[in-house]
């Protein structure tokens, strides 16, 4: 018996910003979601699984498009030709969605009731799958303490939308712990939500968060797909299957022991071909990190629109064209001894503020709030927040332009000494 869990497919996720960035791929990103849910439903066609398992977040919040579940619906039907169910939870973004109220699924799709947790039987499969939708976005208690117990002489399956304790960078939705999902004496706990693949514990139960089927921004990197899970004998065999379109990926480029611009471009090129080969080909999308110290740094703050567009011709051509550079950060910096400042000098003295700040996140951070608060506050929002935002709250974001502060002010002191 076969069947695969997938969770946060997201269908037709808004991308936005993209048109700010120079060669987005913006047509391919956009339809990434739909081509990974069809990847998906090639995977259960073409492995006979049994039943597919969606942990949640099928849509998008306020996504309203009807063509976008329209679209869903397709699939699902191509799933029901092939005589494969499929089991529906809805996660807090499918609460909040208009199109899951219109929708009108086919015969071979389940969901999970909002009021209550509910237990499916897969017959004539000894399969027991418990669970229960988001009545609401915003779901505080822990869901998984109401479930059944477990179905003797069965498989039996948790389906859950939660924010385990430990997961302060999501939502804290449906929060639960890993002793009250082992003390339920389930097999498999198919969890969704968190949009990074974990298995939690491997066994007596196994507990997996698989991630979401698509990575959309620079914050979800890696292959992204679905659990293929195969019970055999009493015995539970799985294994994380890629079904991405467009891979997401943080490229570290050390500056040390670089001595000039073309010792960048070649440490590049190398990084840019071994990060391709990684994603098997596909359209790759990359947020550029240069690191460490060395004097190449101050090439790279003083010419940083040229030094930008070589790298994404570089990444280009390593690629065959299947290669966008989303951002360059500088997180490097030039060697503290390039460079002996005046002690009364105004240009010394932002010098030493920003060694300062670099040696004390918290008060970068601080600064930083207080120096561009006004400034944040009359840019739209989509630049605020979100992924497509400058990021003026992310302290990789600030440290990385106080480094280029730091290049051009021992720039124009190094002018003056000469």
């Amino acid at each position: 018996m076969k069947f695969i869990h997938c969770s946060d497919l997201h269908v037709d996720s808004p991308l936005d910003g993209l048109e700010r960035y120079p060669g987005a791929p913006v047509d391919a990103l956009r339809g990434a979601t739909r081509e990974a849910l069809e990847n998906l439903v090639e995977l259960a066609i073409s492995r006979r699984v049994d039943f597919v398992v969606i942990a949640g977040d099928v849509f998008d919040g306020d996504w309203r498009d009807i063509n976008t579940g329209l679209f869903f619906v397709s699939q699902m039907r191509r799933l029901d030709r092939a005589g494969i169910r499929v089991y529906v939870k809805k996660g807090n973004h499918d609460a909040a969605s208009e199109i899951t109220r219109v929708l009108a699924m086919p015969s071979n799709v389940f969901e999970f009731p909002v009021r209550a947790a509910h237990t499916f039987r897969v017959d004539p499969l000894p399969v027991a799958l418990h669970g229960r939708s988001f009545p609401e976005r915003a779901v505080p208690e822990d869901l998984a303490a109401a479930y059944p117990r477990r179905v003797e002489g069965c498989l039996n399956v948790g389906v859950l939308h939660t924010s385990l304790s430990g997961y302060a960078a999501h939502d804290p939705y449906a929060p639960t712990t890993l002793d009250t999902l082992r003390g339920l004496g389930y097999d498999y706990w198919a969890l969704g939500h968190v949009h990074a693949r974990q298995v939690l514990r491997e066994r007596e139960p196994r507990i997996v968060y698989c991630g979401n089927l698509q990575g959309r921004h620079a914050g979800e990197t890696g292959p992204k797909g679905c659990e293929l899970v195969e019970w055999v004998d009493g015995e539970l065999r799985a294994e994380s299957v890629a079904l991405d379109v467009v891979r997401w990926a943080r490229l570290a480029l050390p500056i040390d022991g670089l001595r000039d611009a073309s010792d960048v471009l070649r440490a590049a090129e190398r990084a840019f071909r071994e990060a391709h080969e990684r994603a098997d080909g596909r359209l790759s999308a990359w947020r550029l990190q240069l690191e460490g110290v060395g004097p190449v740094h101050r090439w790279l703050a003083a010419h940083a629109d040229v030094a930008h567009t070589e790298l994404r011709s570089i990444a280009d051509a390593a690629s065959g064209g299947h290669a966008w550079i989303e951002k360059v950060r500088l997180l490097c910096r030039a060697p503290a001894a390039a460079v002996a400042p005046s002690a009364d000098d105004p240009l010394s003295e932002c010098l030493r503020l920003a060694g300062e700040l670099a040696d004390d996140p918290a008060r970068l951070c601080a600064f930083g709030d207080a120096s561009l608060r006004d400034m944040v506050a009359k840019l739209p929002s989509a630049l605020r927040s979100g992924p497509g935002s400058l990021g003026l709250d992310d302290p990789a974001t600030l440290a990385a332009l106080l480094r280029e502060a730091e290049a051009l002010l021992l720039d124009r002191i190094a002018e003056g000494a000469r």
